[in-house]
C-alpha cells in the first residue's frame, strides 16, 4: 500500500507483526511506542529485513492524555495524512491503579487514550482511509460500570477491568462507525485470537479463559489486522466486528446497545476533555 499507517502497541506481539508487514506492504509506518528505546530496536529490526522501509518511532504513553496530545500534534505538524490508524495496543494491570489523570489504569490505556488519539487526529484522514480498533472477544463478559473508571476505591478485578476495557473497544467503533456514516473513512474491531510469543505476557495468561482455548503465533496473530488494514473486498464495510478467522460476526448484544454506546461516547469526551 502507499501512504501512511499509524500503529500503537508496536514493541511486540501483533503489533510488531503488523508494522513489519505493514512496512512490506510499502506503507511508511509510524510506530507509537511508550518504551521509546525498545520502538527503536523493533524500528531497526524492521528496516534491515525490508531494505528501504520508512519507519519512525514516535513517544506517546497512551495511559497519559497529555502525552497522547502531544503525540497526536507532532503527527499533524510532521506528518502527510494517514491512511491507516490502528489502536493495536493492550493492556491488564493486576493491581488497582489510577491514571495519571485519575482512571482505572487498563481502561484508561485500552479505551480513553485511543479514544482521544482517534479523535484528534480523525481531521488528520486521507480520503478512503481505515481505522482499525484491536478488541477481543472477552468483550462478551465486559460490563460498562462507568461509575467505578474514577473510583481510587472501587473493588478490582484485573480480569473485569480488561473485559470492561474490550467492551469499550467495540462499543465505541460502534459510536463512531455511526458518526463516519456518509463519509469515505471507515472503523472495524477485531478479536485477533490469543497470541503468544514464546510464553504468553503475564496480564494475557490472566484473562485467557475469558477469550479462546486456542493460542495462536504472533504471525497467525496478525492477520485479522492486516486483513482489515489492506484488504480491498473490505473497502467501505464498516462498524462490523471481525472474529480471528477474518470473518465478521454478531458482537455482543450489550455492545450492540446503542443507548450504553451513546453512554461511553458522552463520558469518555467529558473525561479526555473534548467539546463535542
Amino acid at each position: 500500500m502507499s501512504g501512511v499507517a499509524l500503529i500503537t502497541g508496536t514493541t511486540h506481539g501483533i503489533g510488531r507483526v503488523t508494522s513489519l508487514e505493514l512496512a512490506r506492504s510499502g506503507a511508511r509506518v509510524l510506530m507509537l511506542c511508550r518504551d521509546v528505546r525498545a520502538g527503536e530496536a523493533v524500528r531497526e529490526e524492521i528496516t534491515a529485513r525490508v531494505p528501504g522501509a520508512s519507519v519512525q518511532v514516535l513517544p506517546c504513553d497512551l495511559a497519559s492524555l497529555d502525552s497522547v496530545r502531544r503525540c497526536a500534534a507532532s503527527v499533524q505538524r510532521e506528518s502527510p495524512r494517514l491512511r491507516l490508524l490502528i489502536n493495536n495496543a493492550g493492556t491488564v494491570s493486576v493491581a488497582h491503579r489510577l491514571s495519571v489523570d485519575g482512571y482505572e489504569l487498563t481502561f484508561a490505556t485500552n479505551h480513553l487514550g485511543p479514544f482521544l488519539l482517534t479523535h484528534l487526529l480523525s481531521g488528520h484522514l486521507e480520503e478512503g482511509a481505515r481505522i482499525v480498533n484491536v478488541a477481543s472477544r472477552a468483550h462478551f463478559r465486559g460490563r460498562m460500570d462507568l461509575a467505578d473508571v474514577d473510583n481510587p476505591r472501587a473493588r478490582y478485578r484485573s480480569a473485569a477491568a480488561y473485559a470492561r476495557s474490550k467492551l469499550a473497544n467495540v462499543l465505541w467503533t460502534f459510536a463512531l462507525a455511526r458518526r463516519l456514516a456518509g463519509t469515505t473513512v471507515s472503523v472495524n474491531c477485531l478479536h485477533p485470537g490469543v497470541i503468544a510469543s514464546n510464553l504468553l505476557p503475564w496480564w494475557l495468561r490472566l484473562v485467557k479463559p475469558l477469550i479462546s482455548r486456542r493460542v495462536f503465533d504472533v504471525e497467525r496473530g496478525a492477520r485479522t489486522t492486516l486483513f482489515l488494514a489492506l484488504a480491498p473486498q473490505v473497502a467501505g464495510q464498516s462498524g462490523l466486528y471481525f472474529d480471528e478467522y477474518q470473518q465478521p460476526q454478531a458482537a455482543s448484544a450489550l455492545a450492540r446497545d446503542v443507548a450504553v454506546q451513546e453512554s461511553l461516547w458522552q463520558t469518555s469526551s467529558r473525561w479526555v476533555g473534548l467539546t463535542r
